[in-house]
C-alpha cells in the first residue's frame, strides 16, 4: 500500500488550495483517511479525517476553512483549503487506517508529504 500527495507549493494568503491522496496498491479495506500536517519546528498534528463511512473530523483551528472529501472522478481524497495564511505553512501528509489483506491487521500508512508554503 502506498500513497501519494500532491498539490502543494508556493501560494499566496487567500488563495484556495487543492491537496489531493491518492492510494495505491489496493488495500483489502480502509477504516479512515486522514489529512496531518507539520509546520517548521512543530509536531507533526491531525487536521482533517475521513472515515469509510463519511464521517468527518477537523482540528479546531481549521474547521471552517479545510474540507476533506473523497473525489469520485480521480478517486483521491482532496483536501481543500480555503482562507490559506502564513500559519497553514507546514507539509501536509496523508494518512489512512487500512487492512492491507483480509489476514493482516490494521495498520497506518503514510504518504511523503507535500509542501505548503504561504506567502503574505
Amino acid at each position: 500500500v502506498q500513497l501519494q500527495a500532491s498539490g502543494g507549493g508556493l501560494v499566496q494568503a487567500g488563495t484556495p488550495l487543492r491537496l489531493a491522496c491518492a492510494v495505491s496498491g489496493s488495500p483489502y479495506a480502509t477504516r479512515a483517511t486522514a489529512w496531518f500536517r507539520q509546520a517548521p519546528g512543530k509536531q507533526r498534528e491531525l487536521v482533517a479525517r475521513l472515515t469509510s463511512d463519511g464521517a468527518t473530523t477537523y482540528a479546531d483551528s481549521v474547521a471552517g476553512h479545510f474540507t476533506i472529501s473523497k473525489n469520485i472522478a480521480t478517486q483521491t481524497v482532496d483536501l481543500y483549503i480555503n482562507g490559506l495564511t502564513p500559519e497553514d505553512t507546514a507539509v501536509y501528509y496523508c494518512n489512512i487506517e487500512a487492512w492491507a489483506t483480509a489476514t493482516s491487521g490494521k495498520q497506518d500508512y503514510w504518504g511523503q508529504g507535500t509542501l505548503v508554503t504561504v506567502s503574505s
